[in-house]
């Protein structure tokens, strides 16, 4: 058991604000459509190229975060360092800096940057896997292909490279283009890069291919179909996903548990075709809004999108999910800052615990509605459910829904809980409203836990029990 006796909240207190009943059975061992194997540790961060160095060694909290979820899983999350600057930056050998480039303010990304051999020091110097983004849109191939050899030689933990970033927003006059540019010709120059990059560095499985953002014209199963012998230099495909943006941001759609089924289903037949070549498929890149996230992004209810969104991914195949961290102070959807915690960063923290040492994952639900259930599987027995209520809430009655679970072993007495909570799906860390997990909550500034942990407990009678959500909650029960 993964949770203290610390603090008891008693379910009976909630009984009188039920409205409606939710029950689900839960399987004995994995059902049909469970998750192939999980990864140990499959929730992961994407930071941006230039915001890097800035992240590891000037943001205290960064290694508390991520040890926090390395705690839970007993792996380091894997990183992923790139995005949009990786393909505006070239390697200098001469350079003492880890990166360089020059802004006229802070908020504001480079339109270009060089970096140094200090990069791959300090990427090396994280305890977990990493991914490597490089530079094709500038059509350099000598000095990707410098850069990618000397990330080889000093990155003990160097997981995979990737070869350009979002080819899909590349234009006719980048100069990878030569004049035109369109999906067969990315295809034909990542499949040209990839065999250069694996001849020179004499090594396979090396690539994270694609790095496509959707599944348009842009896809992987495309380029999986034209890969021939270069397959052997990919290590996975690789796939970014942004349910909103700009003009579209809507809070309860993201949250919703139905929603997000609809919107990442055009990745499963990218799962797919990994899977048919025998590699993996990852998100390299996501999060709640495009451009470091609009006025949704901050907030409790993207905390419990993402819940509900990793647990949704992997169910389609995919390994590992790598959470966008972009400009430092100005980022809404980042995990944490220089000074601040967010509210998304308890929603990777639940998931994180939820799935910590499990080898399935399965539903316990059709996505239907705005309920949803997940039975966590180890050595082929259930050891947690993940219950969500993504009804969205904002301010007066909080509506209740109670949710029944049969077919647990007759062994049980009681089961335990803790409960991801917020205010509302609107509320911020960052406005004063925390979110919190089981009572607890991490500090501004350091990312340390603090507070006394809350553990529900609820009789089981007959193989059934039946538990509580208010609208935006989630709740892990340990079995």
């Amino acid at each position: 058991m993964m949770v203290s006796r610390l603090s008891f909240l008693w379910l009976a207190s909630y009984a009188p604000h039920l409205v409606a009943a939710v029950s689900y059975s839960v399987p004995s061992s994995p059902p049909s459509n469970a998750s192939p194997l999980l990864d140990p540790a499959p929730v992961g961060v994407s930071l941006e190229f230039f915001t890097f160095p800035g992240y590891m060694e000037n943001v205290t909290s960064t290694m508390t975060c991520l040890k926090n979820l390395k705690d839970l899983t007993g792996s380091w999350p894997p990183v992923r360092v790139g995005g949009t600057t990786q393909d505006r930056a070239t390697y200098n050998a001469q350079s003492s800096a880890a990166v360089t480039y020059s802004v006229s303010n802070p908020a504001d990304a480079p339109m270009s940057l060089t970096f140094g051999p200090s990069f791959f020091d300090l990427a090396a110097s994280y305890p977990g896997k990493v991914i490597i983004g490089l530079n094709r849109r500038l059509n350099n191939l000598g000095n990707t292909l410098a850069a990618s050899r000397l990330a080889h030689q000093r990155m003990r933990n160097l997981d995979s490279i990737e070869l350009g970033n979002e080819p899909n927003f590349y234009t006719n006059s980048d100069p990878i283009a030569g004049g035109t540019w369109n999906a067969a010709r990315d295809r034909a120059s990542q499949v040209e890069w990839q065999r250069a990059l694996a001849s020179n560095l004499t090594t396979s499985s090396i690539i994270s291919a694609g790095v496509f953002f959707g599944t348009d014209k842009f896809n992987n199963a495309n380029l999986a179909r034209e890969e021939g012998n270069a397959m052997a230099a990919v290590k996975n495909f690789n796939s970014h996903n942004y349910p909103q943006w700009a003009g579209t941001y809507n809070l309860a759609r993201l949250m919703s548990h139905s929603a997000i089924a609809t919107q990442i289903a055009p990745f499963k037949a990218e799962a797919a075709a990994a899977r048919a070549a025998g590699k993996d498929y990852v998100i390299g890149e996501t999060n709640s809004a495009t451009q470091g996230g609009g006025g949704i992004s901050p907030t409790f209810g993207a905390a419990l999108w993402i819940v509900d969104y990793v647990a949704q991914s992997l169910l389609l195949g995919i390994k590992s999910i790598y959470f966008h961290q972009g400009t430092i102070g100005n980022c809404q959807y980042c995990w944490w800052g220089r000074f601040s915690m967010g509210n998304p960063y308890y929603g990777a923290y639940f998931i994180t615990a939820a799935l910590a040492e499990a080898q399935r994952i399965a539903p316990l639900d059709s996505f239907s509605n705005n309920f949803g259930g997940y039975a966590i599987y180890k050595e082929n027995k259930p050891i947690r459910i993940l219950l969500i209520n993504s009804n969205y809430y904002e301010s007066g009655t909080r509506s209740r829904e109670s949710f029944t679970l049969t077919g647990l072993p007759s062994r049980f007495t009681s089961v335990l809980s803790k409960r991801l909570t917020g205010s509302s799906a609107t509320s911020r860390s960052d406005r004063s409203s925390p979110a919190t997990f089981g009572g607890q909550t991490f500090q501004d500034g350091t990312c340390v836990k603090q507070g006394i942990e809350q553990v529900e407990e609820a009789s089981v009678r007959a193989g059934s029990v039946t538990l509580s959500l208010a609208a935006s909650e989630a709740l892990l029960v340990y079995l």
